[in-house]
């Protein structure tokens, strides 16, 4: 069988080389697409840097449009030369479902859209326009099915990744604290986004605002994970930031080191302040209280703030059905707002702990990886409509 997959940055990179290792263990596959280091470790050669298409923002996205129309021109052209039996494109919608959509009017190949677009935060119309070039989604979050099948799209909810990584031991933890120098102090862990114009945006504003809390608590220290395609971006950003920072990035050691080093990282931070995203749904599974802060440029927070339906952006309030994570979002995303915000944090983490908890037992926690349900649901319904 022969499956086209298209990744478009490091948390689908992710969920793409889980799901082809489930594919791998179940049946005879050849993969061929655009994907991250995760992907090319199961057997995926890249047609062009999957970094090419990690951008967020409207207006950062009308800037990088010109690299965008070609990266996307080359995928549906390669595609339509590959003949898969499946397509395959994971999360980064704007991109994969304009890929998809070209594709559909051209080939019948069956197509699959591993994460539900937020359909049920902002722009409402998109499952309906997705089931016409979409046969099958892959839901993350357990809510998410009946907004794709009431669309006309098969649902599959098969869990989130998250419940599935490895989290450290306490002597993996010891044993990090001791390299890094960090002893018992307190650790803050500093997640300022996986693509490019999200470090840029981010980092100034929390650099601001961590100046201001390591001199209130001068035995904090700092410790900053950062992917690969970021790695010199975060140590450049970070070079002037108090408490140390620790900068944690892949080596010469390879994956499996990294994530390693990075488990341990998640494990010894004592709280956390990080970019919206899927980070919130790792630091729960550390069980790590965070500080969610986020911000884009002024034109898109605009846009975005007349479209969102929700009133909260973070994963583990919306499983959860909380409120327990604290978020400063747009116009909120300030030095002085994160300071004050952290040190609340530093003292008392609130009900964080119970909500996180609730959070990975609703994605799956103590079941079957969910790479390995993705990879059976897709080839159940292949076979069923082969059938």
């Amino acid at each position: 069988m022969r499956v086209f997959v298209i990744a478009g940055e490091a948390s689908g990179d992710r969920l793409g080389a889980a799901l082809m290792a489930g594919l791998r263990g179940l049946a005879q596959v050849e993969f061929t697409g655009v994907g991250g280091p995760l992907m090319h470790e199961q057997g995926l050669s890249s047609i062009f840097p999957m970094d090419d298409l990690s951008v967020h923002g409207l207006t950062e996205v009308a800037r990088r449009y010109p690299l965008l129309r070609r990266r996307l021109h080359q995928t549906v052209g390669a595609v339509l030369e590959t003949r898969p039996d499946m397509l395959i494109t994971i999360d980064s919608p704007d991109f994969c479902l304009r890929a998809a959509r070209l594709v559909r009017t051209k080939s019948a190949v069956r197509t699959v859209h591993y994460v539900a677009p937020s359909v049920w935060a902002w722009r409402p119309g998109r499952a309906a326009k997705m089931a016409r070039f979409i046969d099958h989604v892959l839901a993350l979050l357990p809510f998410e099915p009946p907004y794709m099948e009431a669309a006309g799209m098969a649902c599959d909810f098969v869990g989130h990744p998250v419940v599935s990584e490895r989290q450290a031991s306490a002597a993996e933890i010891a044993g990090f604290r001791a390299r890094h120098g960090l002893g018992g102090a307190p650790v803050l862990m500093v997640l300022p986004g996986s693509r490019r114009s999200e470090v840029a945006q981010l980092a100034p504003i929390f650099g601001r605002a961590l100046e201001t809390v390591c001199a209130a608590r001068p035995d904090l220290r700092l410790v900053v994970p950062a992917t690969v395609a970021r790695e010199e971006q975060v140590r450049a950003a970070i070079a002037d930031w108090p408490g140390q920072p620790v900068l944690i990035a892949p080596g010469r050691g390879g994956t499996d080191s990294h994530l390693a080093e990075k488990a341990a990282a998640f494990g010894a931070a004592d709280r956390a302040l990080a970019a919206s995203g899927t980070v919130s749904l790792e630091l729960a599974a550390a069980d790590t209280p965070m500080l969610i802060a986020y911000d884009v440029s002024r034109l898109s927070r605009l846009i975005f703030e007349r479209m969102l339906k929700v009133d909260t952006l973070t994963l583990v309030n919306l499983v959860s059905e909380t409120r327990a994570v604290p978020e400063l979002l747009g116009a909120a995303c300030r030095p002085d707002r994160i300071t004050a915000a952290l040190l609340r944090l530093l003292d008392d983490p609130g009900d964080q702990r119970a909500a996180m908890r609730l959070t990975m037992e609703r994605l799956g926690a103590g079941g079957e990886a969910p790479g390995l349900r993705a990879a059976r649901a897709v080839l159940a319904r292949l076979e069923g409509t082969r059938a």
